[in-house]
């Protein structure tokens, strides 16, 4: 990862502490993952506390680290050193976060209404993880549960992580003895943080496919190669009405970068024929990697397949 990596990764963590502590603790509601965990742990400290039978309250971001520290190392000798790093750098940060805004949240209570709280706290944590999971950075938690599962059965990381997130939030029912409509409103904010994540992170993922009929095909070709980075494919075609033969270009690249591609067509050559259509995935070299299952016995077969297939699960992990 580069530093600009990094940069955003930080930003994405701000948007999640800021957004959790801000918004949902204020409001008593516990959430999935290790936030929602290190909730659980907070208000019943605090309770017991209140009652004289503990010394102190935890707070949210000492529960976070040290449950994320004792899962790391178990996880070490499972999951590999990139993930231990990025998951190492994510879950520092963002309980020095949760460490910073938890006062300034429960202090302020920013947005007294609950159910506001409850839509702008989602969107804003799951931008944060959004931003985070785009530039390869991890938070923890969950994460690292979810990693050591795929890697020792079949159980796709998702299911796992939901899993994990309803044992946490239907915790505060035996532990807080919340209601069952403070659960609910825990299970709505866990779902729509999921929710906005994934368009966070399919918005970035989006690809378009563009064909662009020109005489100076050649030269848009070559701008979109050098200034784009982006491949072209020239493919013989006729034009019905004038009965001549024509080249039509036909290029692949990510939804943000389509503004680039026009501005190189339209320096070039105006009048080009240029369609644009959204495509549902784009897999490949400088796309996404295909995540499916391969034939053992075709794959076995073919000695350049099976050596794709073993660098893609290497990239993968």
């Amino acid at each position: 990862m580069t530093a600009r990596d990094y940069v955003f990764i930080v930003l994405g963590l701000t948007m999640y502490a800021f957004g959790f502590s801000a918004f949902i603790l204020p409001h008593k509601v516990v959430i999935g993952g290790m936030a929602g965990l290190g909730s659980v742990v907070y208000f019943l400290t605090q309770h017991l506390h209140e009652q004289g039978y503990f010394p102190f309250v935890i707070p949210v971001a000492v529960t976070m680290y040290t449950v994320n520290a004792i899962l790391l190392l178990i996880a070490i000798r499972i999951v590999d050193r990139q993930f231990t790093i990025r998951t190492l750098f994510g879950m520092s940060a963002v309980s020095l976060l949760i460490a910073f805004f938890q006062p300034i949240g429960l202090a302020l209570n920013i947005m007294p209404d609950k159910f506001v709280s409850l839509l702008l706290g989602p969107i804003m944590m799951g931008s944060g993880l959004g931003l985070v999971f785009i530039h390869n950075g991890s938070s923890g938690g969950t994460d690292i549960i979810a990693a050591m599962v795929s890697k020792k059965s079949n159980v796709t990381i998702g299911r796992t992580m939901i899993v994990c997130d309803f044992i946490i939030v239907g915790s505060a029912y035996f532990v807080l003895h919340y209601s069952l409509t403070e659960i609910v409103y825990g299970l709505m904010v866990t779902i729509l943080t999921g929710y906005c994540c994934d368009l966070v992170v399919n918005s970035n993922r989006q690809a378009v496919q563009f064909t662009i009929i020109s005489k100076r095909w050649e030269t848009i070709a070559d701008a979109i190669n050098t200034e784009a980075h982006r491949g072209c494919t020239a493919v013989d075609a006729m034009g019905w009405y004038s009965k001549q033969p024509v080249k039509m270009l036909i290029v692949m690249c990510r939804k943000i970068e389509s503004v680039t591609i026009y501005r190189i067509i339209k320096s070039i050559d105006p009048d080009a024929l240029v369609t644009q259509g959204n495509v549902n995935g784009v897999y490949g070299k400088g796309f996404d990697i295909m995540k499916v299952k391969t034939d053992k016995t075709r794959q076995n077969s073919n000695p350049k397949v099976a050596e794709t297939a073993n660098s893609t699960e290497k990239t993968t992990r």
